[in-house]
């Protein structure tokens, strides 16, 4: 089994992570609504990060909604010492699956204690504000007002950490103000770089940068360069995308998504694969192309 230790670990608030962990959003069902596919093998999913060394699990309660939340609660609870879960507040599901904001102090409020509720918890290790102006990608916009009901939550005991998720770097200067952000989750992965100077800035703070989507999401990232170098480093295009993005930066922290055993053994693996420097110069070329890669 694969040691994701290999990978290294970092700080998000005051917990230490290993940097490869494990998203639970495909544990969901289809579009990330209703209930799994296969119950059993999404519990045995959970397990199988868990007992592989995995202590960091992203998760929402919009996913299903409530529904990875739940199962995480049956399959893990009562937790390890050492497992953070990371969840989200600022969006609801429609009765059509529709990604709705839920950003008043109400929505913000009952999110907090539906995520307690679901993951069994009497105060959440950390949670991200998704921001919602736009739900495809950043948008400017203030984040006063949310933000200020999620840093009194945290106040109150509810809330440990508080980070950012799809967010601009105006946003997130301004929620340094506000409260601690102990972590900003946003789209990046080999291709999809704009990212690129925000990571950066980040890793100088001390500051984890969670990409979504590391492995291209519902599109997979396919491009003939990435098939070709994973078959010369004897390892799977997938593989070698989350590999890069741990060299990327220290400070990156995965949360790769299965609702396969298999592929969740896959993904882990990726912790012990070293990339040459020439590699990760061809890698790093990738990005320059960006989109247009997508074949």
């Amino acid at each position: 089994m694969s040691n994701i230790q290999s990978s290294g670990t970092f700080k998000l608030g005051d917990f230490t992570v290993n940097r490869l962990g494990y998203g639970a959003m495909q544990l969901a069902g289809p579009g990330v609504f209703g209930p799994p596919r296969d119950r059993d093998a999404a519990l045995a999913v959970l397990r199988e990060a868990v007992e592989s060394g995995v202590n960091h699990i992203d998760t929402s309660d919009f996913y299903g909604p409530h529904v990875t939340n739940q199962l995480i609660r049956e399959a893990l609870h009562p937790y390890r010492d050492d497992l953070v879960i990371v969840t989200k507040l600022g969006a609801r599901r429609g009765d059509d699956a529709s990604w709705l904001p839920a950003f008043s102090p109400e929505d913000l409020t009952r999110a907090v204690h539906d995520n307690l509720r679901n993951l069994g918890l009497d105060r959440l290790d950390v949670v991200n504000l998704r921001v919602m102006f736009d739900v495809h990608g950043p948008a400017e916009g203030s984040i006063e007002a949310p933000l200020s009901v999620l840093a009194k939550l945290q106040h109150q005991g509810l809330v440990r950490h508080v980070g950012l998720s799809n967010v601009t770097p105006t946003q997130i200067a301004e929620g340094r103000r506000i409260c601690e952000i102990v972590c900003v989750q946003n789209h990046y992965n080999i291709v999809h770089r704009a990212d690129d100077a925000l990571i950066d800035d980040l890793a100088r703070n001390g500051i984890a940068y969670v990409p979504f989507f590391p492995l291209g999401g519902f599109t997979p990232l396919q491009s003939s360069t990435l098939s070709e170098i994973a078959a010369r480093v004897g390892s799977t295009p997938m593989q070698v995308a989350l590999a890069w993005l741990l060299r990327r930066a220290p400070n990156v922290l995965l949360i790769p998504g299965t609702s396969s055993v298999a592929h969740l053994r896959e993904n882990l693996a990726a912790a012990a694969l070293g990339l040459s420097d020439d590699v990760v110069v061809e890698l790093d070329q990738l990005g320059s192309a960006g989109a247009a890669l997508h074949e």
